[in-house]
């Protein structure tokens, strides 16, 4: 599956058409006229936002701008759409209004409406409006309708006492009701001819600021310090793995890095067996977890890294993190470097893959716990462009974590990039080999003014489950790598030595998992 969020062009209609005739089904099988979308495509263009999965359009958001003074809260949908025409359009205005939203029921589960409403609120604040403004049905309604006001059926929305589809949504996605409006959309019985008057307030207005278009350079970072616990099953860790993924998209990140081996719980169930038959029979349920964490990454819209899990392909047993691309596709790294100890225990091999990632947030590189430790590869991975490096790792004693942090702070200097570590915290008693872990997750920065003085831009507390969340700025690396005080990947002196690869690297392909079921 492949997810890309992207605005509207005239050559989406088609598929346009036939999502929004199914989104609205249930009154009539609505949709626009081809002229209209031209319309509004040739006066914001910028405005107009669809999603795309597989190569067709299933979700739309359409809007305008608007001086909102010439209409105030006493509006119709027809008059502030100029009758349909969005003659009302107006660049200099202050107001982002919505005029519509709607996604393929098929694909509802997926949460492409949060996608939509998140880039209007990046559009509006990058074009400096003061809010964004829309009327919203109250499908809901006209089952309560002859019992209770419009307002009263609002206030129970909002205390969740009822649910509503559509003002459920708008809320939780941070907009407030101004006001109750009657015949905003004539002819919608099912909110009996009644609408609220939404806005999101963007906290970021500045009235006398020129507009831009200027991309934020700004990228959140999510890290997991897992508690190690038994669950009673599957789903219960991923309940558990759920929860943060939630919890980090609600911060609106853009990454969330979860430790190495954070399913050896599940391990519990193969106690029974010989360690290197145990950590095989975990295996079996790497392809499973795998699904679940993209379909997460889908409807969170959030990029999730790490989680790695032992894989076997051929007989053998390698030690895999993944990253899940919040457009539906994934990447696989294969630890490099095996510990004595996953040998000794488990069997296990390395892989013999190197290569930086695209994401839509830049170019990342991923590494494995004891793989950090070794600094010709993250220095591959530097040549390459990397920019933030990954690092899921899972150390027993506090001497081991030290190896991994203090060598995590020393790729970011030398490699003039971010490095973000999760690990795993607490006791696992019913687990060979598993039992005790000590962490303390933290986001590194390289050393020079722009960055903080001890280089550690956030850290954990130490052994306590917990999650991290960092801003890191990739314009303050660009800015190092021609300005800083020392520039240590422009100074190497490659006349004298070089870091290469022996081995041809061969680039791991994008993999789309397809999309199994309902996402949560």
């Amino acid at each position: 599956m492949k997810i890309i969020s992207r605005n509207l062009t005239k050559d989406d209609y088609s598929d346009l058409k036939t999502t929004m005739i199914e989104a609205y089904r249930g009154i009539g099988g609505q949709y626009w006229r081809e002229e209209k979308i031209d319309i509004l495509l040739d006066k914001f263009p910028e405005g107009q936002l669809c999603v795309e999965v597989d190569g067709k359009v299933v979700a739309c958001a359409l809007s305008i701008v608007i001086n909102y003074n010439k209409f105030g809260d006493e509006h119709t949908y027809q008059e502030v759409t100029g009758n349909y025409t969005f003659s009302t359009h107006n660049p200099k205005g202050d107001v982002l209004y919505g005029i519509e939203v709607f996604v393929h029921p098929e694909y509802r589960d997926m949460r492409l409406g949060r996608r939509l409403y998140d880039a209007r609120k990046e559009l509006c604040e990058r074009l400096n409006l003061r809010s964004i403004v829309a009327g919203g049905r109250i499908p809901n309604y006209n089952q309560f309708s002859n019992d209770i006001s419009p307002k009263e059926y609002i206030e129970k929305v909002k205390r969740r006492e009822v649910y509503d589809s559509t003002l459920s949504f708008q809320l939780a996605n941070d907009f407030h009701v101004r006001k109750v409006l009657k015949n905003y959309l004539p002819g919608d019985t099912e909110s009996k001819d009644y609408a609220t008057l939404l806005e999101w307030n963007n906290i970021y207005f500045q009235p006398d600021k020129k507009k831009t278009n200027a991309s934020d350079s700004i990228i959140r970072i999510g890290v997991v310090q897992w508690q190690m616990r038994l669950f009673n099953d599957v789903q219960d860790f991923y309940d558990q793995v759920e929860f943060f993924v939630d919890a980090v998209s609600s911060y609106k990140a853009d990454f969330i890095l979860f430790p190495e081996f954070f399913n050896m719980p599940l391990l519990a169930e193969f106690n029974h067996l010989p360690e290197p038959q145990a950590i095989r029979e975990l295996a079996g349920y790497t392809e499973q977890v795998r699904t679940k964490m993209q379909e997460f990454a889908i409807s969170y819209n959030v990029n999730i890294v790490g989680g790695s899990m032992p894989l076997v392909e051929e007989e053998r047993l390698y030690n895999a993190a993944y990253l899940y691309r919040r457009d539906g596709t994934s990447e696989e790294y294969r630890k490099i470097h095996i510990t004595p100890n996953e040998v000794r225990h488990y069997g296990m091999v390395g892989g013999d893959e190197v290569a930086v990632f695209d994401t839509d947030c830049g170019k990342i590189g991923l590494v494995i716990c004891y793989d950090v430790e070794f600094p010709e590869l993250s220095r591959l991975l530097g040549k390459q462009g990397m920019e933030i490096l990954f690092v899921p790792f899972l150390t027993d004693t506090q001497n081991g974590y030290m190896r991994v942090r203090n060598c995590a702070q020393a790729r970011a200097i030398e490699n003039e990039c971010y490095v973000a570590i999760s690990g795993c915290v607490g006791n696992l008693p019913k687990v060979e080999n598993t039992d005790i872990h000590f962490a303390q997750s933290a986001v590194f920065t390289p050393s020079d003014f722009a960055f903080p003085t001890n280089a550690i831009k956030a850290e954990a507390t130490p052994n306590t489950e917990m999650m991290l969340i960092a801003d890191v700025d990739l314009v303050q690396l660009k800015e190092l790598h021609e300005h800083g005080s020392v520039q240590i990947m422009k100074d190497r002196r490659t006349d004298l030595y070089d870091v290469t690869m022996k081995k041809k690297s061969r680039r791991v392909p994008k993999v789309s998992i397809n999309h199994v079921d309902e996402v949560l």
